[in-house]
């Protein structure tokens, strides 16, 4: 079991229970799944780019992506339908868990002059949105097989009901905030 679901249950859902006074445990919000999402607009002049961003994503998320394709045809970015243009996964469960701790405590840390992530980035639904610019600060991406530097999307989607809650789930998790 992973550190962050041990403190989950022990010490985050009683304090939440305890600070906005829900009466049953089942109504604490809890983080029901993470999406990673890479777009690759470079894919459209060499498809070979698709392949090694699989690579690092399943890499990064401990499982293989899906390959997002283009849902219509734009003439001015030489796009057809049908084309890949990105990659994504959609972590739930044990995985999910895994992968905030890595999030939280290993890859965070190594981005350079890190003052912590936006408190601004939530939806008015309780998700949060976060930008990385660069894969290589996860450990599991190898840095001599990257090809180029490119960024990721990772959306935590919470069950809270409102962005108040959900900053405060995510604070107690360790997700450093800017102050």
């Amino acid at each position: 079991m992973a550190f962050l679901t041990e403190k989950f249950e022990t010490e985050i859902r009683p304090s939440l229970m305890e600070e906005f006074q829900f009466g049953n445990p089942m109504r604490v919000p809890t983080v029901e799944k993470v999406s990673l999402n890479m777009g690759l607009g470079e894919a459209v002049q060499n498809p070979k780019v698709i392949e090694s961003a699989v690579e690092e994503m399943a890499a990064i998320a401990g499982q293989r992506p899906v390959i997002a394709r283009a849902k219509r045809s734009i003439a001015g970015f030489k796009l057809r339908e049908g084309m890949p243009i990105g990659v994504k996964v959609t972590l739930r469960g044990e995985k999910m868990w895994e992968f905030l701790e890595r999030l939280i405590f290993v890859a965070l840390p190594r981005v350079r002059d890190f003052s912590g992530v936006s408190p601004k980035s939530f939806d008015g639904h309780g998700n949060y949105t976060l930008g990385v610019e660069e894969q290589i600060i996860f450990p599991e991406v190898d840095y001599d097989k990257v090809d180029k530097i490119r960024g990721l999307n990772v959306t935590l989607v919470t069950t809270a009901e409102n962005d108040e809650v959900a900053y405060r789930l995510l604070q107690k998790l360790g997700m450093p905030f800017r102050k």
